[in-house]
């Protein structure tokens, strides 16, 4: 009469999604964007020890904040939020160790860039491409499908890939993947032993010094949600070494040669020599103040700064450029180190309301924050209007979305999910000039073999804005 719980699934070394998975969803393109269509996601967890003798509502409140506790009273009333695969109606439920709760969502991926990926090199043990700028390599927070996982999987067919290096969202360039175990292991060894070379072009503001610069300023991690760094003592150790390609009287082109792989190495080490990248969305801001943080200089908290930075980006309406969105600035809590390279941020929790993809974790929460009182009314009062909870009764076949059998809900994509408080808001779409960042991974050696990519076009000498 005990009842059975299946033992947490053991995850590959490769990243390894399938047609069920590339299925859930499709791309459309528009304005020079390759956008998602919203679909329907089950996102899963076991229960955890500190939840243990906890009530729903009690964890839901406290530790899942990025929607109001209405939401949740209206997604167990929907039969969305289901305990050991028994539908939730109760919010008292006492957790006990071993739970295993999912929680369907209408899920919206922010766009990225149309430009497709380029393939540099394939062969039966590696697969090269030239990664666009404002794409994810793997799926992380916000990003499932506008990932390059998921793109060479839908559109290449290849899949299991298993990933070797990794550029942020917003830098493009070569980016390898290994095949098989065996190859990934060997060039694993590579790393280790500082075999690899990589080399990286961009454009910085005013005249770079001509001759060679190396910084070895500490970098330390201000916030893995938003994704900023800063030199910090308490930083870790790095270098860096830069020299200065071309000068067209008011930007330079620099090829940058990072010694270390830390966290935004190269952009936080330009912006501390006082030449940040032209268009970085993180690096070149205002709310670094009016050196824009040239020497270290601040002169706020990490709080202040971390305001101020989501604050100017709200003022733009390009919270989507950082990857983030309101939604993932309404949680509790900073999530920890992930040990990634910049280009997501792991959390050690898995969010069963709110989660997002990460390959090491599988379908984890990286983003939680600070909770919105005004956001968190306008949802409850979404949520609370008795027509809403009427339409969730007569139509849960729809909230359902056939998930628990791996089945995808394709019919009638652009109604309004009346749980969705994405779908009553109006956000304006990023320019596909916003989504170009003038940093390029430009060539990446090991010990038996060496891949380029071609000069973007922002790089040439004579390039002007």
């Amino acid at each position: 009469g005990e009842r059975y719980v299946p033992p947490p699934r053991k995850l590959n070394a490769g990243v390894s999604f399938g047609a069920e998975h590339f299925a859930e969803t499709s791309y459309y393109f528009e304005g020079g964007l390759r956008k998602v269509r919203p679909y329907y996601f089950d996102f899963r967890t076991y229960c955890k020890g500190r939840w243990v003798g906890r009530s729903l509502l009690h964890v839901f409140g406290t530790e899942f904040r990025a929607q109001p506790l209405a939401y949740y009273r209206a997604a167990a009333r929907a039969g969305r939020l289901r305990l050991n695969e028994e539908p939730v109606r109760d919010l008292d439920i006492v957790l006990k160790n071993n739970d295993f709760l999912r929680n369907t969502v209408h899920r919206h991926e922010p766009p990225v860039t149309a430009q497709p990926i380029r393939i540099l090199a394939e062969d039966e043990d590696v697969v090269v491409v030239d990664k666009p700028s404002s794409l994810p390599v793997h799926p992380c927070g916000r990003f499932r499908h506008n990932t390059v996982i998921f793109i060479l999987g839908k559109e290449h067919g290849l899949r299991e890939l298993h990933t070797l290096h990794r550029l942020d969202r917003m830098t493009s360039g070569v980016l390898m993947f290994a095949k098989t175990a065996a190859v990934s292991k060997r060039i694993d060894e590579q790393v280790r032993q500082r075999q690899l070379e990589k080399e990286y072009i961009c454009r910085v503001v005013g005249e770079f010094p001509e001759h060679e610069v190396v910084c070895e300023e500490p970098i330390l991690v201000v916030s893995y949600k938003v994704g900023v760094c800063r030199v910090d003592p308490k930083g870790k150790p790095c270098q860096t070494l830069f020299q200065r390609l071309s000068y067209n009287g008011s930007t330079s082109v620099v090829r940058c040669l990072p010694r270390t792989g830390r966290t935004h190495q190269i952009r936080v080490h330009l912006q501390f020599l006082g030449h940040p990248i032209v268009n970085d969305p993180i690096y070149n801001m205002e709310a670094w103040g009016p050196d824009r943080g040239k020497g270290g200089k601040i002169g706020k908290t990490d709080e202040e700064l971390l305001k101020a930075l989501v604050e100017e980006h709200r003022s733009k309406q390009s919270l989507e450029v950082l990857g983030i969105g309101e939604e993932d600035l309404n949680s509790s809590g900073e999530s920890k180190d992930c040990g990634n390279s910049g280009d997501c941020t792991k959390s050690a929790e898995a969010d069963p309301v709110n989660g997002d993809s990460c390959p090491a974790e599988d379908e984890k929460d990286p983003e939680r924050g600070v909770k919105d009182p005004e956001r968190n009314d306008v949802a409850a009062c979404l949520l609370s209007s008795d027509t809403n909870l009427e339409m969730l009764d007569r139509g849960k076949e729809l909230s359902l979305c056939g998930n628990q059998e791996g089945q995808t809900w394709e019919k009638g994509w652009e109604e309004k999910d009346p749980l969705c408080v994405e779908c009553r808001t109006s956000r304006r779409d990023p320019s596909p000039k916003e989504l170009v960042m003038f940093l390029h991974a430009l060539r990446y050696k090991g010990a038996d073999f060496e891949y380029c990519s071609s000069m973007p076009d922002w790089a040439m000498e004579d390039w002007k804005e």
